[in-house]
């Protein structure tokens, strides 16, 4: 399996992405630069987290208009694997890839510690190893990952069995103690209608082996492959 990994000025997540899908998984790994209007042939591509274009005007929103977003919608509408992880998933919902935005936490802080999150949906490419109801142990580290979106569009999520993620304890209940951003009904990661485009705001690349303390992300990875 090859991936691209996008770099945004900014970006400082993707030698984590490309250390644990090259290293880790043994995929094949190419880093590809905003300004590319091209893709390599690729299963996956991954735009990872950090802070895309110093997140001016709003987390993602310029970075949605860099040259190579049109051959990662391309990509997506191909029907193949797109994630979007913490400032990714920002770029995947100003790209309209994804449905909803970002707020502020409720906090009004950057919160940066491991949490953990309950497995809503094993249907995807990215789930189908994973239990469903299962709780993983997986760091965030972010200041706007409060997800919201319209009544409408939440039905949607919920009736199409989109949510992916939910904030829980590590017995799998849902609160306000558990959830570090405020998110709705405490989304931490949707799918697209194709179910092919994935959003999280925990990241998987930094839970991915026993010595990061979690290896609990690495079952997006195995899913995958």
């Amino acid at each position: 399996m090859k991936a691209a990994v996008i770099v945004f000025p900014g970006s400082n997540c993707d030698t984590d992405c490309a250390h644990a899908l090259s290293d880790i998984m043994k995929m094949r790994v190419e880093f590809v630069w905003h300004k590319e209007s091209t893709l390599p042939d690729v299963d996956l591509v991954v735009l990872p987290g950090g802070f895309s274009y110093g997140d001016y005007l709003r987390t993602g929103a310029i970075a949605r208009f860099s040259p190579v977003m049109q051959a990662v919608a391309k990509h997506a509408d191909d029907g193949r694997p797109l994630i979007g992880i913490c400032n990714g998933f920002q770029v995947l919902l100003e790209a309209g890839l994804l449905p909803g935005a970002m707020l502020r936490n409720r906090s009004i802080s950057f919160v940066c510690k491991h949490v953990w999150v309950r497995v809503e949906d094993t249907d995807t490419v990215f789930t189908r190893k994973i239990d469903k109801g299962a709780t993983l142990s997986i760091p965030i580290a972010h200041g706007e990952g409060n997800y919201t979106c319209d009544d409408d569009t939440f039905n949607r999520l919920q009736d199409e069995s989109r949510i992916v993620f939910r904030y829980a304890s590590k017995n799998g209940e849902t609160d306000d103690q558990h959830n570090p951003n405020g998110s709705r009904d405490h989304i931490a990661g949707i799918i697209n209608e194709k179910r092919n485009v994935l959003g999280m705001m925990p990241h998987p690349e930094r839970a991915s082996e026993t010595i990061l303390s979690s290896p609990d992300g690495r079952g997006i990875w195995e899913s995958l492959l």
